[in-house]
Formats: C-alpha cells, structure tokens, sequence
C-alpha cells in the first residue's frame, strides 16, 4: 500500500494543506516565518538581529520553527482527542528506550516548506552565511545509540506522515550513551554534552507530571475494594516523571507525532536541616539520586551499580508513559474498561518489557480492577517486537534485584507466570522441562550457582497478543529457534514486519542532488509514494542517466573526502571506490572480516605493487568505518584499536601509492551517516548469516545508490529480492550451514591452514606487524579466531575476498556500475518505514477486541 492511500485509511480527518496551499496561503505562511524568526531573535535571545552570533541564529530559527509546529500540535492532539470509541485504529505509545533523532531543523524546515525563506532572512544579515552552515552547528540530539533507536525515530517519522494517532515515549539523557574519541588509537569515552546550549526543538509539559516508586514494600489493603489479594506498593524512594515533549513533523500535511521524553526529578526539595548544619552531601543526596537517572543511555552493566541504574530506567520509562496513557484515556473516555480497545503499547524489545507488570499494578492496584479484566486488557494493548536472535542480548534480572527495586512488580510477574504455567500444565500434562524452558521465572541451575532470574522476552511473549521480527529470515528464526517453545504454544502470535527507513531524512534531506535527478527523470510522485521508484528500473540502462548519476556520487564523495580531510587529515581520491562500514561495533556485525580483508589487500599489493591477481591494474580502495564499541566490550574496543594500527601502517606506506587507504572516523552519528551514505559505492553488511535481525543502513545506502557487499542474513535477502540478486554481491555461508557446522563441529584453523593468503594475514597479526611489534596486544583477537571464531570469520574468509574480486572488475566498468547502482535505488521502494508502519496497523494496531 502507498504511504497516500495508508494515510486516508489511518486517518480520512487528515488534511494536506501543506501539499495543496494556494499562492495566498504560502505567501501566509513565508510571512509567518519570518515573523516568528524576527520574534525568536528579540524575545528569546534578546539580541539585536544584525550582531546575532551563529549560535543565536540557531537556536532562533529553531523558536521560530517550534512555534509553527506547536500549533500543529495543538490541532492533531485536537483531532486525535475527537476520534471517538468507534476509531478504527487504536492510539500507538511505541516504548523505547531510545530515538536518534538527529538534527531536527532541516527536518523542520523541509516539512514546513520554509528552508529558502530561512535563507533569505541569514541572507538579510549581510554576513554571507548560508543555510548549510547554520544547520551543521546543531548538535546530534543525543537520545540514542544504533539502530533500534533509528528505526524508532523512523518511525515517529512515519506516524506523522500516516496521520496515525500515537505519542512515542522515551527517556530524555543529558548526556546520551557517550561521544567517542580515539586516543592512541583507542575508543575512549566521555559525556556527550548535546543540550549545553540549551534544547530549543523540546516543550515542557508541567502539567504531566507523575510519580514513579522504587523499594519499599508490598502490605495487604483491602480497603480499594479492587485486586483480590489486598496488595499495596508503600514507602521507598518515590521519584517524579516530567514530560517534554520533542514535535516530529510530517511533510505532506499538517500533521505532527510526539515524542514525549521524560526527566527524572526528585519528588522533594533539598534536606533543608541537614543543609543547615553543613551538610550539603545529604542535604542533596535524594536529588542526585533521582537526576542519575537522566544521564546516560544504558550505563556501563559490568558493575552491580550500572545494572541497578539501568533497570531503574526502564521501570522509571514505563511507569510514567502508562500513567500518562492511563490519565489520557480516563479523560477522553471517562472509564478504563475500552482502554485496550482503543490503545495499544508497543514494546521496542525487551528494553520497555516491565509494560504489562506495571500496566497490572496500575489497574489493580491504583484502579481497582479484578485481575481477569486488568489481563484482558493488558493482553489487548501490549504487542512486541524482538530485535536480536542471541540468546545472551535477551534481558533477564536478578529476582534479588526485583525484590529489593520493585516488589509489587515482582509478584505480579509471578501470578502471571503462575496462571501461564497452569495453562502450559493443561495442555502439555507432564512435560516438565517444557515449563522449565517456558517460565517467565528462570531458576537457574538445579545444583545451586546460578541465581534465579526474569526473563523480560519470556514476560513480552506472554502478555502480547502480537509478537514480531524484523524481517522475514529473522522472524523465522525466531519461530524455530530462541521462542520455538513459545511459537508452539502461542503461534498465531508470531508474525514478521520487514523494518523500513524514511525517505524524507535518508534520501531527500541526506542526499538533494540524487533527489533531484529523481525528479527530473521520475518526477516528484516518489516523494510521497515511494514505491514510485521502481520507474527508475527502466532507465537504469540510459547512458546519460548514469553519467549524471555518476557526477551526484562523486560530488558526495567530495564532500566526505573534505570531512575526512578536515577531521582526520588524510587526503582520499574522490575517484578511488569507497567502500563503506559504519554500524555499532560488534564481533557479529564482524569489522574484523572488513579489516582482515584490508590486510589480505595490503599485502597483495606489496607482493605485486602494479598488477592486481587478476592481472589487470589495482582499483583505488578508500575503506571507511565508523561506529561506537559498548564502554565495557573490550573484544570491540580491541578491534577499533587494530583498525587504527592498521590504517597508520597502510596509509603511511608510499608503496600502496593510493591504491589503499584506511579510514576511521569518530563519533559515529546520524548527521554523520547522513554526509557518509550519499557518498558512499559500496555497502559492507556482512554479518555472520543468522545473527542480524534485520538492518537498516543496507536499506539506506542502497537507496542512496551504494551496492551492497553483504551476507544472506537480515534483511539483506528481501533487498535481493526486491531488486535482483545480480545487483548484488552475495558471499559467505547462509544460515542453515552456520548451524549445521557449529553443530557437526567446527575448526577454524583448518580454513587458516589450507588457505595462504588468510594464513599471512593471521601470522601478521600475531607476529605484531600493526602493532610496532608488540606480538601480545592483538593475541586476544587470534586466540579467539583459531579456536573459537563463534561468527565463523575464518570460514567466510575466501569467499569474502573472491567477492571484493567481482566488486574491482565490475567497479573498472563504470557504466555496468552505475546501472547496477541504479538498480539498487529502483527497488529501494518496499522499504520505506511508511510501508513498515501500515503493517503494523493492518495487524497489530487496528483496533481490535480478544
């Protein structure tokens, strides 16, 4: 279905003014700009417009913008207010524990339609600034990490653009998860600062303010006349919850989504005797207390304190979104009994998995409702998407940590795990382990030594009517391998959404002059519908169409080449193929396999300085990576490391003579991917096969042109799919094999033994050729690729290298290159987050009863 006609369908209310104005209402609008602009520069920064610096400029045409969008706030939230109990969709409030937003003014500025009247208003300064350089001084709101939080901001995107009714909660860090700088090589770590100059694009809402518990204990009361039990949450630290909200704009209508973000405050005022007497440590320990909570997104888990902070966040993120989502529907509707009808919670992975506890606790406890209406209800709203296949990245806590931080949380999760398991017992009498494996409630090893725990996927499986993966392999891995107990239980429950990106940010915002060549040889239709690029596969063979696809990359290329020249100092041949990594870095995202192919490549051209194995000249090589080890992953620390040590020996050798150079660029963002992916020929997703859930950078830079170099995995298989797999390079094992040889056994020294080129590339590293000869500093790294190798590197070695072959022959034809290219843009239209959401809505969120 087309994002226009998913939109009628979500919302027929919806109006398009800002697509159908008339020449009177845009002059209106340009003029309303303008005033605003002027307005912001007077009152909000008390600056006089002519001696306004680059930052008040800034932080002024973000007022000005906020203001038009606040008042297309108003009037959705209005809209929305109005639906009544008959809407045909419910309410989304999507969880999650993050969103990378990005920049948000040139967002801003493209959905209003405004970015030239802004342009002339700097132009009326009289300094020569341009729009450009107003828009690169905004920092990366930084309220997420990698790709969940992407896609979670995709979608806020997506519900504008789709008029859906929806409000997406998150928390609001100071500091986000850290800024990454390299020292010696090395990651290090510290606060990202981005609100230092203030938050214009955020509004404060007083009004919803909640409070949110933690310790305690649980006392019988029976004087609610509600729960059965008679159970009460009293005493403990108490914690107020402020919203702010954060307005994403939709950019054919007048629609806006709300990201409602909420800051951890405490609930009372300085100790004021304690201040008194001097001490000023107690006197505030309860409010550093509560503001530890805002700063950090997922604080460091390798200590006791980190885990106990992290779990305190996500509690502090449900607790306040459900009574917020509570408050919302008792006003509108005046009972909660429809609430499940009428709204639905959306768990981004298990992050958000206490939602159906603290939904029960509410609605028994605070409500007065009986168990078997609260669950009907809670079973009606909650739905869950898994986003991992590894077993050790699906959260579970210490019972211990639950006894002593949420109390009633915990005997809830046991009554629901008590009523689950007696339905398990009635249908499958006497399996015993199948209720061991099942149990929301791990209890550990039957020979003591391992502490019992909660699994959260366990509890989001149980208490959704909906359960998703995010592409087609990975849902059906989900089915048969981690949740295969779950799925033959429940499994009409399980189902697959192929995840999406959004066009307006990753093509026409990241990338004007490929949209623009879009326009002119498909028109505009695309913008709104992006299915319409599939037109482009007809002409991907016109001549002069690829020539001027061609002058779009390498002008993208130069402005990377300027970005790596003015950050890091190394000059890169715009011309040379720019080979691309940039996601977390993880061993089964697998940069190692990139920079051992780097190896393999630099001792090639050693050994043959003029001529490539195939006997004809070397392909200009420029390997970018990017991305953010965890603090405490020190195996993926090790490995940005090496790729330092590496890039310093490749790129300072004059006999690569820029055939080869290596890059690394810090702080890995989204305003950086949005300059990296334009520019950007070939795209490395080469996990191994089986471990990524879906991906979402494959689908941005093929949509931006890049093709993909990648495995059989993720969403890798459905691009294939979708736009030929010739237009791809497919290497490596595919899933089944993975598991077929971890299950027969597998040797990875046998790959190094019977292949030479990979054998020279493993001696170099042990034998410390990167590392100034230091033979200990990478043993870790060949240790665990000779005897263990869990991502099976050392298998997909060859493969790997004969399929960087066939991307230097076909690179060398510039013309097969660019229709190839093309091709990818072409059958980039089944990806848009727009399409992912109508998903969604046709079977998860349209309202529905059980």
């Amino acid at each position: 279905m087309s994002a226009s006609s998913a939109s009628a369908k979500l919302s027929p209310k919806v109006s398009s003014r800002t697509s159908t104005m008339s020449p009177t209402e845009r002059t209106r609008t340009r003029s309303s700009l303008q005033s605003a602009f002027k307005a912001a520069l007077v009152r909000e920064l008390s600056q006089s417009p002519s001696k306004a610096t680059k930052d008040a400029l800034l932080r002024a045409a973000a007022h000005a913008c906020r203001d038009l969008l606040a008042e297309r706030w108003a009037n959705t939230q209005k809209e929305d207010n109005q639906r009544g109990a008959d809407a045909p969709v419910r309410r989304v409030h999507y969880l999650s524990m993050e969103f990378l937003m990005g920049r948000a003014l040139g967002n801003a500025l493209a959905a209003l339609g405004l970015d030239k009247v802004l342009q002339e208003q700097l132009d009326a300064q009289g300094d020569g600034l341009r729009l450009s350089d107003l828009l690169e001084r905004e920092p990366d709101a930084a309220l997420g990490n990698g790709g969940l939080g992407r896609l979670a901001a995709c979608f806020l995107d997506s519900f504008a653009e789709l008029g859906l009714p929806s409000f997406g909660y998150g928390l609001r860090y100071q500091y986000g998860m850290f800024a990454q700088g390299i020292e010696g090589g090395k990651q290090v770590e510290s606060p990202d600062d981005w609100m230092k100059q203030g938050a214009p694009w955020e509004v404060i809402r007083p009004e919803r303010r909640y409070p949110v518990r933690f310790g305690g204990r649980v006392v019988s009361d029976n004087s609610t006349g509600g729960n059965e039990g008679g159970r009460r949450w009293v005493g403990g630290e108490v914690i107020s919850a402020q919203a702010y909200d954060f307005i994403v704009p939709a950019h054919h209508s007048e629609r806006v989504s709300t990201l409602r973000q909420w800051k951890a405050e405490a609930s009372r005022p300085i100790d004021f005797a304690a201040f008194c007497r001097g001490d000023y440590q107690e006197a505030s320990r309860h409010m550093v207390s509560a503001d530890a909570l805002n700063w950090v997104l997922y604080p460091d888990d390798s200590s006791e304190a980190g885990r106990e902070l992290r779990l305190k966040q996500e509690a502090f993120l449900v607790s306040a979104s459900l009574q917020d989502l509570l408050a919302r529907h008792l006003r509108e509707f005046k009972t909660l009994g429809n609430l499940g009808q009428l709204n639905a919670i959306h768990l981004n992975d298990t992050h958000p998995a206490l939602a159906p506890a603290e939904l029960m606790r509410l609605l028994v406890d605070e409500h007065a409702m009986s168990w078997s209406s609260a669950w009907k209800i809670t079973r009606q709203a909650i739905s869950y998407t898994n986003h991992t296949l590894m077993p050790e990245a699906l959260e579970t806590w210490p019972v211990r940590m639950f006894e002593t931080l949420l109390p009633r949380h915990l005997e809830i999760i046991y009554e629901i795990n008590h009523h689950f398991l007696e339905e398990v017992k009635a249908r499958f009498p006497g399996d015993h382990e199948l209720l061991r494996r099942v149990s929301i409630i791990d209890e550990g090893s039957p020979h003591g030594g391992q502490e019992r725990r909660v699994r959260m996927a366990a509890l989001s499986i149980v208490a959704s009517h909906r359960v998703n993966g995010v592409a087609k392999l990975h849902s059906d891995l989900c089915v048969q391998t981690i949740f295969a107990d779950y799925a033959r239980l429940y499994p009409e429950r399980f189902h697959n959404v192929t995840n999406g990106v959004t066009p307006r940010r990753w093509l026409q915002q990241a990338n004007p002059e490929l949209s623009s060549l879009l326009d002119a040889e498909i028109g505009r239709g695309w913008r709104k519908n992006l299915a319409e690029l599939s037109k482009l596969g007809k002409l991907a063979g016109d001549v002069e169409l690829q020539s001027a696809f061609l002058a779009v990359k390498r002008a993208n290329k130069e402005k990377l080449a300027a970005l790596i020249r003015k950050q890091l100092g190394p000059v890169v041949n715009p011309d040379s193929l720019f080979d691309v990594q940039i996601k977390r870095i993880h061993e089964y995202k697998r940069q190692l396999l990139n920079i051992l192919h780097v190896v393999a490549r630099y001792q090639a051209i050693l050994a043959s300085p003029d001529k490539a194995p195939d006997g004809l000249d070397w392909v200009p090589r420029t390997v970018i990576i990017a991305g953010k080890a965890a603090s405490a992953y020190h195996m993926a620390k090790l490995v940005i490391q090496l790729a330092h040590d590496v890039a310093r020996v490749v790129n300072s050798d004059p006999r690569c003579n820029g055939k080869l150079k290596l890059v690394y660029l810090p702080n890995y963002g989204v305003s950086l991917a949005e300059t990296i992916i334009p520019a950007a020929d070939l795209s490395e997703q080469i996990s191994t096969a089986g471990t990524e859930a879906s991906g979402t950078g494959n689908m941005k830079f093929a949509m931006n042109g890049a093709i993909t170099i990648g495995t059989w995995d993720g969403a890798n298989i459905e691009m294939a799919e979708a736009m030929g797999v010739m237009n791809m390079f497919v290497f490596g094992l595919r899933a089944e094999a993975v598991q077929k040889m971890k299950q027969l056994g597998y040797d990875p020294r046998l790959y190094v033994e019977e292949n030479r080129q990979l054998k020279r590339v493993m001696d170099a590293l042990a034998d410390g050729s990167f590392a100034g000869g230091d033979t200990e500093r990478y043993r870790p790294i060949v240790e665990n690729l000779l005897h263990r190798d869990g991502y099976m590197l050392m298998a997909d070695f060859a493969d790997y290298v004969a399929a960087q072959s066939r991307v230097d022959a076909l690179f060398r034809q510039r013309s097969a290159w660019a229709e190839r290219a093309l091709r990818n843009v072409a059958g980039m239209g089944w990806f848009s987050s727009d399409r992912t959401i109508q998903e969604y809505v046709e079977r998860v969120w349209a309202s529905r009863t059980l």
